[in-house]
């Protein structure tokens, strides 16, 4: 069997090309529409998930770089021609779909690839070269735009499928020509062509389709990301507004965990800090703070969902979470020495912070390590490689004193 392709026939590496990459497409279907639908709220539950999407990953990205070697080695050589060209409204859809086809082998995967580059953890794609892709920032809004990129082209790639499958059977069992035959091993007998009919209308075609598809991904995908990006809804996430001598203007608290090995960062949207302080103290307690955070208001890549389970921090018992410090001044700075209630665990806490005062306005900067097993967050989760004890938590909140 020839390597290179002939007017009439394909090649053994056109041949190669095309198994393989049947052979990737439809794992990658059955893993993505399997792992999507397993739970993840025991140890043993994540992980079997995580090492399915994993998979999906890796094979998503080996099916991107063998999609371009098999287009790039597609335009080294003739393409044999139609066996039933005489049928042109047949081949326009034959033709269309083969574009179709091309695209998906293309847009998917890197949909998909710009999505877990944009999203904080979860799944790490198996090679050494990183997670991370040029120009692709840790992005919500990204995150959100191309996995809906990604979930519809992946359902245009199904049916183009699809339809390329009906169309290889209708050759085989209803035209009874070598159309099936001369992707075998071997050498198919095929019989003089008719007249081809060379026109651009398959890949305008084609191309109107990937143009629509492409428009509505992103445009989904950018909806669910500025959905996500607004504050919960005010019957869980909502917090009432404190009397406080410092009024905060603008702040963060911020999340680091470890999953599989990759930091997730998250923060939450919905908070409020009553702080009494008096800037004169120079050592020994100087005020007190009280800040209470929604727990739904938190953000935390794509294990969002999985973070608010009964299992992590079970937002819907436990809606709100509790710091009750002291703040204390110390010759090194401050520390707010207190306690944090989460769920239905109280642990004493100390955060240390710096604070850079100009007149009425005070920024203070602070960070810390809990253990999650002190909240009973995770508890069926004991594998530190599967998600680590320790979060980091990160504070940076500007407050005015109050007239």
């Amino acid at each position: 069997m020839a390597l290179t392709n002939t007017s009439i026939r394909y090649g053994g590496v056109t041949k190669f090309f095309h198994w393989l990459t049947a052979l990737l497409i439809l794992t990658l279907i059955a893993l993505g529409l399997y792992a999507s639908d397993l739970p993840h709220d025991t140890q043993a539950a994540l992980t079997r998930k995580a090492w399915l999407f994993s998979l999906h990953k890796t094979l998503g990205v080996t099916v991107f770089f063998v999609a371009l070697a098999r287009i790039v080695w597609a335009f080294t050589q003739p393409k044999p021609g139609l066996l039933n060209a005489e049928h042109r409204l047949e081949s326009w859809l034959a033709e269309t779909v083969h574009w179709v086809l091309y695209g998906s082998l293309v847009i998917v995967p890197l949909a998909g690839w710009i999505n877990h580059a944009a999203a904080s953890g979860f799944a790490p794609i198996w090679w050494p070269l990183g997670q991370s892709l040029p120009f692709i920032p840790k992005n919500t809004t990204v995150e959100h735009a191309f996995g809906a990129l990604h979930v519809i082209s992946g359902k245009l790639l199904i049916g183009a499928l699809i339809l390329h499958i009906a169309g290889a059977v209708k050759h085989h069992v209803v035209d009874r020509d070598s159309t099936l035959r001369r992707m075998l091993p071997g050498e198919a007998v095929v019989g003089p062509l008719p007249a081809q009919q060379h026109s651009a209308a398959p890949v305008i075609t084609a191309t109107v389709v990937w143009v629509a598809a492409i428009a509505v991904g992103l445009g989904l995908g950018l909806g669910l990301g500025q959905q996500s990006d607004q504050p919960a809804p005010t019957e869980t996430a909502a917090l009432e507004d404190v009397a406080s001598d410092w009024q905060v203007q603008d702040g963060t608290i911020a999340l680091e965990v470890t999953q599989f090995g990759s930091v997730v960062a998250g923060s939450f949207a919905d908070w409020t800090s009553a702080i009494t302080f008096d800037d004169t103290v120079q050592s020994g307690k100087a005020g007190d703070v009280t800040t209470t955070v929604a727990i739904p208001s938190l953000s935390l890549g794509s294990v969002t969902d999985q973070a608010m389970g009964a299992d992590f921090f079970n937002s819907e018992a436990f809606p709100t979470a509790t710091f009750q410090a002291d703040i204390n001044a110390t010759a090194d700075g401050y520390i707010a020495a207190g306690s944090l209630t989460i769920k239905d665990q109280t642990m004493p806490v100390d955060l240390p912070f710096t604070l850079t005062l100009e007149g009425d306005t005070a920024r203070m900067t602070g960070s810390t390590t809990l253990d999650r097993r002190n909240f009973g967050i995770g508890e069926t989760v004991t594998d530190e490689s599967t998600l680590a004890f320790s979060v980091t938590v990160n504070i940076d909140l500007t407050a005015t004193r109050g007239q």
